[in-house]
């Protein structure tokens, strides 16, 4: 599975805003995985941050 969705499944599951750290854990990607499938995420509008360093689907 690309790496992109991965993440954002992870995050949609989560259900609360997650730090890549745990996305990391969860998904058992690397983190400088989870950083770059997070930065295209967040170039493209899919995520947003509520609290600093923890991100979210959009609704």
């Amino acid at each position: 599975m690309d790496p992109v969705k991965q993440v954002l499944e992870a995050m949609k599951a989560a259900g609360e805003p997650l730090a890549a750290g745990k996305i990391a854990e969860m998904t058992g990607l690397d983190r400088k995985d989870v950083d770059k499938a997070m930065d295209a995420l967040k170039k493209s509008g899919d995520i947003e941050s509520p609290v600093r360093c923890k991100w979210q689907p959009k609704a």
